[in-house]
């Protein structure tokens, strides 16, 4: 990251990492604004965000923030609440589970081309949007 050429002040760079502390201890996320910890309604997603975040916020982040993916239900949606709410965790945004991501990975096309008004499309929108005006006036973001 700290490497990426000086950016404009509107400017986004987004990393996909895989679920582990590795990228941490490797000072990946040593330059970033915001981390995003995107976990599912599973004990081990769950319990992975619980290693994560605390690791996270020793190196010094302060925004980092839980997305929760693939929510199929509100009891999903209950548990993962509940889980950060133990910990103190923020939860930003809520993916639910869309049958059109797994379509669209057949087809080898994103889901944004494959299907544009996919509901996890319109969430990351959301969430997207949320973020940007997050980080811009540093008001409060959780849904």
């Amino acid at each position: 990251m700290g490497e990426l050429p000086e950016q404009r002040p509107r400017d986004v760079t987004v990393l996909d990492m895989e679920a582990s502390i590795e990228h941490l201890t490797r000072g990946t996320v040593r330059n970033v604004d915001a981390l995003l910890v995107v976990t599912e309604p599973y004990f081990r997603s769950l319990e992975t965000s619980g290693r994560v975040i605390p690791l996270a916020r020793e190196l010094g982040l302060e925004r980092v923030w839980i997305v929760a993916n693939k929510v199929r239900s509100d009891r999903d949606e209950a548990a993962i609440r509940e889980y950060c709410a133990r910990r103190g965790f923020e939860v930003v945004g809520l993916v639910p589970f869309d049958e059109a991501v797994g379509e669209a990975d057949l087809r080898g096309q994103s889901l944004i081309d494959y299907q544009a008004a996919a509901s996890a499309v319109r969430a990351v929108e959301q969430l997207a949007d949320l973020l940007t005006d997050r980080l811009r006036t540093g008001a409060s973001v959780g849904v």
